[in-house]
């Protein structure tokens, strides 16, 4: 559609892009059914490969969050009509493989009823989405979410500090990342993820002119001035922390990563990168010098095949388990429910990756790097495309910190970078990283929808 105005010798012209939300959300919907096709073919390959018939009541249990799959989507037709349509069906077809392949462990080690994992992620996939539906509903403006930016830091932090306050948290093998309250348990990490992005958002939105255009020159990087280091000094005194306190490399260089990247996007200065991965660097290297966590981490990574370093008590034989169950699942893989990732521990988590390798094979797994890319892909599309400069950071950020994510937990199993205590976003078990990660998935909802709703007009001016 186009309309010209003539202004004397200067003549206008305006074209104004049609917008079609019931095409977007047509896509989204058939996209959604063959995700769910996906998901459930998953499941009875399952079964069928390991006992030889279909688990009824694992089928009627994934079926309440299967349909609230489809209630989103109905709501996102009413508040959210102009939504990406590709983030809800990667997120349905990864949380639905990730069903299908702890059902298949549980079966394995001989888990049953509640006792087996693959119920419990059913069920908080029911309430990961309920509560998507729920912020989906409730937040309309994104921006409402920048007045907030200094209550998300505190409560963001003390998330972060939870795990080592005595009586809740919970020590666990490797790193103090859990709070335990009578039979609940969760991650407190996963949701301050969300909280620091939407403070990291909102405070660079503010402080971006004195952190981009003030510095020194020096070999043609600008750097910033001294004054101007304390966000990052800060947060690297943060990251350091949750090394020495909590034992998690994987979080601390996931929160790092975090910031550096929207401080990247918001000031355009490729000297905070510099100065950033200088002060990890350092950081790591010193916390590999006096902390034995983080050595032993490097040394299961550097020498992971040695017979020392093998056997000893937390050493490298859940890398190596892994690797092997990479290497034997090949290039199409042992098919689902015929492998043996029962094999590897905690293989319904934090090593979920070698499992679905495994029995998918290599072109299993690049097909979930694929739908991780995409889903990233299309986060980092909302943030380029938005106008307000909030909405921009924070979809950077959301997006990046599920790309991120995955390369520490998929790099470590695959011996590319040290191996962390991170989840893999959507597929492992876990009901604190699985509600996160859903409304990771909601807010790119709103915030897509939001980009598409601004104005789309396109002026074109020349001499008549």
């Amino acid at each position: 559609m186009s309309a010209t105005t003539a202004t004397g010798p200067l003549t206008t012209t305006i074209r104004i892009r049609l917008r079609t939300p019931a095409r977007l959300r047509n896509l989204e919907l058939l996209l959604i059914v063959v995700a769910l096709g996906v998901a459930a073919a998953a499941l009875a390959l399952v079964d069928l490969g390991a006992v030889g018939e279909l688990d009824t009541e694992m089928f009627a249990l994934v079926a309440l969050p299967a349909g609230l799959v489809l209630v989103l989507h109905i709501a996102e037709r009413i508040v959210a009509p102009e939504g990406d349509p590709f983030v809800v069906p990667i997120a349905t077809a990864l949380t639905g493989l990730g069903i299908a392949m702890i059902h298949r462990i549980d079966i394995a080690e001989g888990y049953e009823g509640w006792a087996a994992y693959g119920v419990r992620q059913a069920v908080w996939a029911t309430i990961a989405i309920l509560i998507a539906i729920a912020g989906l509903v409730i937040v309309r403006n994104h921006r409402v979410l920048q007045r907030y930016r200094y209550i998300a830091m505190f409560v963001g932090i003390l998330l972060l500090l939870l795990p080592v306050l005595p009586g809740i948290g919970d020590t666990g093998a490797n790193a103090d990342v859990w709070v335990r309250i009578g039979f609940f348990s969760m991650q407190p990490g996963e949701f301050a993820k969300i909280l620091l992005a939407v403070f990291f958002a909102g405070y660079l939105v503010t402080a971006r002119d004195s952190l981009s255009m003030v510095g020194r020159s020096i070999l043609g990087l600008r750097l910033p001035r001294a004054r101007d280091l304390g966000p990052i000094l800060v947060v690297w005194i943060l990251s350091m922390g949750v090394i020495v306190i909590q034992r998690d490399l994987g979080t601390a260089l996931l929160y790092f990563g975090l910031f550096l990247v929207m401080l990247y996007v918001a000031t355009g200065r490729g000297s905070w990168i510099f100065i950033g991965l200088a002060l990890f660097a350092v950081g790591g290297w010193a916390a590999t010098r006096v902390l034995p966590y983080v050595q032993g981490r490097f040394a299961n990574w550097l020498d992971a095949f040695n017979p020392e370093i093998y056997e000893r008590e937390g050493g490298s034989y859940q890398l190596v388990q892994g690797i092997f169950g990479l290497a034997d699942g090949g290039l199409v893989g042992t098919g689902l429910g015929r492998g043996r990732p029962d094999i590897v521990p905690l293989a319904e988590s934090d090593y979920i990756i070698a499992s679905l390798g495994e029995e998918l094979g290599l072109i299993g797994l690049f097909a979930i790097l694929a739908l991780y890319l995409i889903f990233v892909a299309r986060g980092l599309r909302i943030g380029v495309a938005g106008q307000d400069d909030f909405g921009r950071l924070l979809a950077v950020g959301l997006s990046f910190v599920v790309g991120l994510q995955v390369f520490i937990v998929i790099g470590g199993v695959t011996r590319i970078i040290p191996l962390t205590g991170l989840t893999t976003p959507f597929l492992a078990a876990g009901g604190s990283s699985l509600v996160a990660n859903w409304l990771i998935a909601a807010l790119l909802l709103r915030l897509s929808d939001a980009v598409r709703q601004q104005p789309h007009a396109i002026v074109e001016g020349g001499a008549s």
